[in-house]
């Protein structure tokens, strides 16, 4: 079987939407899998939808990646977008050809570099990972190249202020706060680290927009099941080595100034991608009702039996908890239109009820202390404020994570802490040591003396949670429940409350 590029392609005999040669207008930092099943599908898709006509130059970040294998397939490869979509099963493919090429700095960083006096540039795109935006003091101006991204990126904008070139518009993906913002800092570091001119550093400020984003699709990657990939092949009629596989849901928030929609290819191309003032709202609705769903009912959930998310969506106790939890104890707290927040939490059923991923409970569940925290006390306590009352499903949800973190303790390992589900087997929970310790210590407490001492463990929570009235005995009553009658009853108490 013949490798994938435009003249295999052809021969293939594939009908779908391609394009062959258009200018370069986005450099993009980031050629993993997650940026080829996100922000490239939608240059792909603003190429056929909206006329936009552009390539993309692909940097690999690190000195090992994906460089050689995109262009020995031309930058094509075959994306499969899979899930649900209003109940409905989608298994999509489409062949990208948004890419022209890859470069590698660790030997072409002169390639990279020439790129900066191009006209046709228009974007810079980067996904560098949650450590990728630091300032590293040891990057210098003449290395070949600069060690951090920050210091690549300033290094390249750089080359374009003396080219005497417009700026650009940075779309920063890093799954961090405030990305864009937090790189525009990095970026203003190294121009004083270096003794840029004040001229640059006045054309970075007024002449490039530095946009901070909220990414969100899964993406699992790549196939593994190798009998799924020959017969892909088969069907195909190339081998693709680059193919990927995404959810079908995507949606990415891009915080930028008025008019910036309209400079993009989004909008006119019909693709979930929107343009706000502030995305910290968008961020709110992703961590409330997609993770704060997660976090809510899975530690309850395994210690009932389950393993994977998809069966917990085809439990009615569980999908019915779940579903409570969010439309009637998290949405009514979210400062955003209610509608989209009820399509948006409508989505993440379809998204857990995926029948191409087995999502594991566990995997979910490492660190919840820090995520309950995070992900659902925020909403625990606007529920409180705004109602007067404790919410019933967040309140059971709290009660599961003390059940999960404190059920037939065995041991504490180097590994984490050994506990046994009802009449099951073993498990071991990944945590902070400090919260391992912590269960390990109160392993023989009574349920009155436990939920005492997590609640007032003012680390855990930065403040003492029994002073939100009622709660302490509330969550002694449901973890007795658990411990007596299982998971489920007390899921079902909760939707009943």
């Amino acid at each position: 079987m013949e490798l994938l590029n435009y003249d295999v392609l052809k021969k293939s005999g594939y009908q779908g939407y391609i394009l062959e040669n258009a200018p370069e207008k986005v450099l993009q930092f980031g050629e993993g899998n997650f940026l080829r099943a996100f922000v490239d599908y939608f240059f792909d898709v603003a190429n056929e939808k909206a006329g936009w006509n552009g390539k993309e130059v692909l940097v690999q970040p690190i000195a090992q990646g994906l460089t050689d294998y995109i262009n020995k397939q031309e930058g094509l490869y075959t994306l499969y977008l899979r899930g649900r979509e209003n109940g409905e099963k989608i298994d999509d493919k489409r062949v990208i050809s948004s890419v022209s090429r890859c470069l590698n700095p660790y030997g072409q960083w002169d390639e990279v570099l020439k790129i900066a006096s191009s006209d046709d540039l228009e974007i810079i795109v980067s996904n560098t990972t949650e450590a990728g935006i630091v300032h590293d003091t040891e990057s210098a101006f003449d290395q070949n190249p600069p060690i951090s991204f920050p210091a690549k990126l300033t290094r390249f904008l750089y080359e374009r202020f003396m080219a005497k070139k417009p700026g650009i518009v940075m779309l920063s993906c890093e799954l961090i706060d405030n990305n864009g913002k937090e790189l525009l800092k990095c970026v203003h570091q190294y121009i004083d680290d270096w003794n840029l001119s004040s001229d640059f550093k006045k054309w970075i400020d007024e002449e490039n927009i530095f946009c901070s984003t909220l990414v969100d699709r899964i993406v699992p990657g790549r196939i593994r099941d190798q009998e799924e990939v020959k017969r892909l092949a088969e069907e195909n009629g190339y081998d693709d080595p680059l193919t990927d596989v995404g959810e079908v849901f995507g949606i990415w928030v891009i915080e930028g100034p008025e008019g910036l929609e309209e400079r993009l290819p989004f909008k006119a191309a019909g693709v979930p991608v929107i343009v706000v003032p502030d995305v910290t709202p968008y961020k709110k609705r992703k961590v409330r009702i997609l993770n704060g769903a997660h976090t809510g009912f899975v530690p309850g959930a395994y210690l009932a039996g389950f393993d994977i998310v998809r069966d917990c969506m085809q439990n009615e106790t569980i999908l019915g908890y779940m579903n409570k939890m969010l439309y009637e104890e998290v949405i009514p707290t979210l400062p955003l239109d209610k509608e989209d927040c009820k399509q948006f939490a409508s989505a993440v059923q379809d998204r857990f009820n995926n029948p191409f991923v087995n999502h594991e409970l566990m995997s979910i569940t490492l660190n919840s202390t820090s995520k309950w925290r995070a992900r659902n006390m925020p909403t625990f306590l606007d529920y409180v404020e705004t109602f007067g009352k404790l919410p019933p499903c967040l309140t059971t949800s709290f009660a599961a994570y003390v059940a999960f973190y404190s059920n037939d303790i065995q041991s504490l390992t180097d590994a984490g802490l050994i506990c046994r589900r009802p009449k099951g087997n073993e498990y071991t929970i990944s945590d902070d040591r400090k919260v391992l310790e912590f269960f390990y210590d109160h392993k023989d407490d009574s349920a009155e003396d436990l939920v005492h001492a997590v609640m007032t463990n003012e680390d855990f929570w930065g403040q003492d949670l029994r002073q939100v009235n009622g709660f302490e005995e509330a969550v002694i009553r449901i973890l007795k429940k658990i411990r007596a009658e299982g998971t489920l009853a007390a899921y079902e108490d909760a939707v009943k409350g």
